[in-house]
This record gives structure tokens, C-alpha cells and sequence, in this order.
């Protein structure tokens, strides 16, 4: 088992290839789980505006920095969150997640959704007159979002990117700005391979980030870590399936962000095991007529009424992302 190994982005930086999630930990456990990620050889923390945990981040960074680690030898990755999508709006966030997280400059700003939320109303504003609705913001296009990404001043940003496009949404801000973003964060496991989008952000030179790596149990199917394809080479090489999980993502090119709370898991899935050519392809073909994405904004509760991955689910939406 090997630790640490990076990987590089365009633009002559590096992105250590397995870093911390923090999304859907629960206040109180994201401290611990960031300090301990950072004691045991973490340098990749992956964080978000609208997780709301971000100043319990900075109260671990404070115990490790720079008793353990220096600032520049951490990743540290957020996002901006849909209600900020207004241009006046980006570097107004950008500067609170900073002073939430106690830190000078993030290594990676991500615009989190190709969604727009109303500004002023909090992290969900509700829908004037749809009960269990979030309201969508017809106004700012994606591409103005991302101008507005472009003109962050450097020492505040040392590189930006987005998280959930699609290859319309990438080639709608490319063709219109020439800026292409350094990664794109999208859900990624061997049930959604998005071979198509992995392509296109290759041939890009489009780092990809893959979340959810071992899937999820929110809408009630069997957990990836669950599957006996998994727990087979889980056993054959001596692994978690967990490890197994990740290193699928790993042997695809990606850096992965599993994210957990234990002690135990966290120092386990850091743990960087290789697959071969045969069990990749035994992992993958658990995905064979097994097409699940588990994040889609269209079936969350309250929903937000917009058709974001042309998934099936999504064909009653009444909004479309604009792009322009």
C-alpha cells in the first residue's frame, strides 16, 4: 500500500490524489475528522460553503497549522455556493469562506452547481408560492458566474474550477471566456462512469475530482461497498472495499475525496492500494445496465425544479441551466 501519491493539474500546480470529504458531516465530528485526516498524512481537504462546517475546518486547521503541516503543503478546495452565482456576489463568498476557514488563499475555488439561487435570502431560499421548492434564479448565466471565477484575484485563489458541469455546461463557459477550468468535480463511481464527460475533460486537460466514490445509500440501493464483485477483490487483494472503491477512481485518473468521520476508515481509505487490469474491469462491470446517479437536485426534498443532468427523472423540470 503506497500514501500520498499527486497528481498534476493544468497550470503547473499539484493535487494530492486522495483527499478528505466533508459533505453530510454532522456538526461536532468534522474537526476531529479534519485534524485526524491531516496527523495521519492527508494534505487534500475538499470543503464547501454550503456544507456549514467550514468554521469547525478552521478550528482544526488552527491545531494543525503549522504545529503539523505548513499551510502550502495543504489542498484545500471550496466552493461557491448557488446564491452567490451573482458576479457582484463571488468574491463577497469567496472572502467569507476564507474568514470562515481562517486562511489567507484557497488552492481551489469550485463553482459548486451550473445553479443559480436568489442572493439575500440564506443557502436555500424558499419558493414565493411553491411549498417544498427552492427558488431558481433565471438571471445570471453560467458564463457570467464564471467570469466572474476569472477576475478572483490570484492571492486569494490560486486556481479555479467547477463541480457538477456537464460537457454542454464546460463548452458553453470555454467558447465564451477561452478559460478552461482546471477540474471539474463531479459523482463518480463505477455506477456512473460518465465515460463521455471523462473524455471530453481529458482531451480539455480537465482535472477530474470524483465525489461519492463509494456511491451512497440515499435513495435506498444497495451500498457499492455492499456488492460481491467489490468484496471479492476487496478479498483477493487484501483490502477494504472501501480501498477497492477509491482505487477504481485512482486507476481512472481521478483524485478521489471519500469522506468519514471514523478514525479508522479515515486512515484506511487513505491507504492507497492499485488495482490491475482484471479487477478494474471486474469493478466496472458492476455498472453494466446499472446506470444510478444519487445526487440530482431535481428528486431532492425540498427540490429544486431544474433539469441539470438530462437524467430521466429530471424530464418534468420546468427549468433548463442557463448557459448563456
Amino acid at each position: 500500500m503506497s500514501f500520498g501519491k499527486v497528481l498534476s493539474l493544468s497550470g503547473g500546480t499539484t493535487i494530492p490524489q486522495i483527499g478528505l470529504g466533508t459533505w453530510l458531516s454532522k456538526p461536532k465530528e468534522v474537526e476531529s475528522a479534519v485534524e485526524i485526516a491531516v496527523r495521519n498524512g492527508y494534505k487534500h481537504l475538499d470543503l464547501a460553503m454550503v456544507y456549514q462546517n467550514q468554521d469547525e475546518v478552521g478550528a482544526a486547521l488552527k491545531k494543525v497549522i503549522p504545529s503539523v503541516v505548513k499551510r502550502e503543503d495543504l489542498f484545500i478546495t471550496s466552493k461557491l455556493w448557488n446564491s452567490a452565482h451573482q458576479p457582484q456576489e463571488v468574491e463577497k463568498e469567496l472572502d467569507e469562506t476564507l474568514k470562515q476557514l481562517g486562511i489567507d488563499y484557497l488552492d481551489l475555488y469550485l463553482i459548486h452547481w451550473p445553479i443559480a439561487f436568489p442572493p439575500g435570502s440564506g443557502l436555500f431560499p424558499p419558493h414565493a408560492t411553491k411549498e417544498k421548492e427552492i427558488a431558481i434564479d433565471t438571471v445570471p448565466s453560467l458564463v457570467e458566474t464564471w467570469k466572474a471565477m476569472i477576475q478572483l484575484p490570484k492571492s486569494k485563489v490560486r486556481a479555479i474550477g467547477v463541480s457538477n458541469f456537464s460537457i454542454p455546461h464546460l463548452e458553453g463557459i470555454i467558447n465564451a471566456t477561452g478559460v478552461v477550468p482546471v477540474a471539474n468535480q463531479i459523482e463518480a463511481h463505477p455506477l456512473l462512469p460518465q465515460d463521455d464527460l471523462v473524455e471530453y475533460c481529458k482531451k480539455k486537460n480537465i482535472h477530474i475530482t470524483a465525489y461519492s466514490p463509494l456511491g451512497n445509500n440515499l435513495i435506498g440501493k444497495p451500498k457499492l461497498t455492499d456488492y460481491p464483485e467489490v468484496q471479492e477483490v476487496a478479498k483477493k487483494l487484501g483490502a477494504t472495499p472501501a480501498q477497492v472503491l477509491v482505487a477504481w477512481g485512482v486507476y481512472r485518473g481521478y483524485s478521489v475525496i471519500p469522506k468519514s468521520v471514523q478514525e479508522e476508515r479515515i486512515i484506511s481509505n487513505f491507504k492507497q492500494i492499485a488495482l490491475g487490469e482484471e479487477e478494474y474491469k471486474a469493478i466496472t462491470k458492476v455498472g453494466e445496465n446499472n446506470h444510478t446517479r444519487f445526487n440530482i437536485p431535481f428528486t431532492y426534498d425540498p427540490k429544486w425544479d431544474i433539469n441539470t443532468f438530462n437524467e430521466p427523472v429530471e424530464k418534468d423540470a420546468t427549468h433548463q441551466v442557463k448557459i448563456q
